[in-house]
């Protein structure tokens, strides 16, 4: 099992899985990222840092089966690193996607991230590296004796998530996440509970998505 220290991201770096060098995705990435790419990896595909992974789900993932699932689910059972969900959502895959949401998202309480295609998940990548690097240069640079600043309400790539939903912006996405704390609680909310945070109209639309 893959555990925290055991990969040992360098600052600003992305850990690729050696399966996919020569990918488009690998391709995509270099000049933007420094890219490195390591054997042993397990069931992570890319390490953006010490604590935070992705892995990956591919279209031919999707159809060929379930083994894409027992990974995800042994991830979650061995592992205590923060692992993001990238998946592929074409026309071919658009007809699992729900099946993967409700695993991902509800059962398992992790972020689920569609994109149309791999140069699309590099540009994710990307940013999701630049979202890590700033959360490690404040942590390195804070001082234990200041008083510490409120914590920001949503990580971003739940934010991100969040605004996904028909008819949620930023502002929608933020008050959401303030009331519910979890995608996985915000699609157990009921409309009534929706309706207090957006009012009628958007609690519908969130509910019925």
């Amino acid at each position: 099992p893959v555990t925290a220290g055991s990969v040992v991201v360098p600052y600003g770096h992305v850990i690729g899985n050696e399966k996919w060098r020569g990918s488009e995705v690998a391709q995509k990435l270099q000049g933007k990222v420094r890219l490195i790419f390591e054997d042993g990896l397990g069931l992570v595909d890319f390490h953006l840092s010490n604590r935070t992974c992705i892995l990956y789900i591919s279209e031919a993932d999707l159809v060929a089966g379930d083994e894409f699932k027992r990974r995800l689910v042994r991830f979650r059972n061995a592992s205590n690193l923060r692992g993001l969900v990238i998946v592929e959502k074409t026309q071919i895959s658009d007809q699992y996607f729900s099946a993967v949401q409700k695993l991902v998202v509800l059962e398992l309480g992790m972020v689920l991230l569609p994109v149309a295609n791999q140069g699309e998940a590099a540009q994710l990548i990307v940013q999701l590296v630049s979202v890590c690097v700033r959360g490690q240069s404040r942590e390195q640079g804070s001082n234990p004796f200041l008083r510490k600043p409120r914590p920001q309400p949503a990580e971003p790539a739940l934010f991100q998530t969040a605004q996904r939903i028909p008819g949620v912006g930023k502002t929608k996405a933020l008050l959401l996440l303030q009331r519910f704390g979890s995608i996985q609680r915000l699609c157990n909310a009921s409309v009534s509970e929706l309706e207090q945070v957006v009012g009628q109209t958007a609690a519908q639309q969130i509910h019925t998505f």
